[in-house]
């Protein structure tokens, strides 16, 4: 069986089904079926979201499975945000409780996690510090 492409191969176009068939009971069902957005990643991208997926989010098994260091891993992240029509950092949902963290140094926290410096369990250290 054929994978679906993400793109139309003549003109690069979006991808629209107009007819699905069951092999078991011979159903077909016509109409103009969108194919959602996780249809726009790369076969590259999908397999990065399987291994997030049962690595749980977990960067740190990521980075053992994958043999990648934390930005890289961090950067291709981005690719699919930005791949499935998103800006990372962007959307996100309500803003999280107060902690004694003040804004730069919640900044200087995520510039060494993203470089590399520390670890991201000591940065959720870091950034879960309550006011007392």
């Amino acid at each position: 069986m054929n994978v679906l492409p993400n793109q139309c191969p003549i003109c690069g176009g979006d991808i629209v089904v107009t007819r699905f068939q069951c092999d078991r009971c011979d159903v077909t069902i016509e109409g103009r079926f969108t194919v959602g957005k996780f249809a726009r990643l790369s076969d590259e991208q999908v397999q990065f979201v399987e291994t997030f997926v049962r690595c749980e989010g977990k960067i740190s098994r990521m980075e053992v499975e994958l043999g990648l260091s934390y930005p890289t891993i961090r950067a291709r992240l981005h690719e699919v945000i930005r791949a499935l029509g998103y800006e990372p950092g962007k959307d996100e949902g309500p803003a999280a409780p107060a902690t004694g963290v003040s804004a730069a140094d919640r900044r200087r926290i995520l510039e060494d996690l993203d470089q590399g410096r520390i670890s991201a369990e000591q940065a959720m250290k870091l950034l879960s510090r309550r006011e007392e």
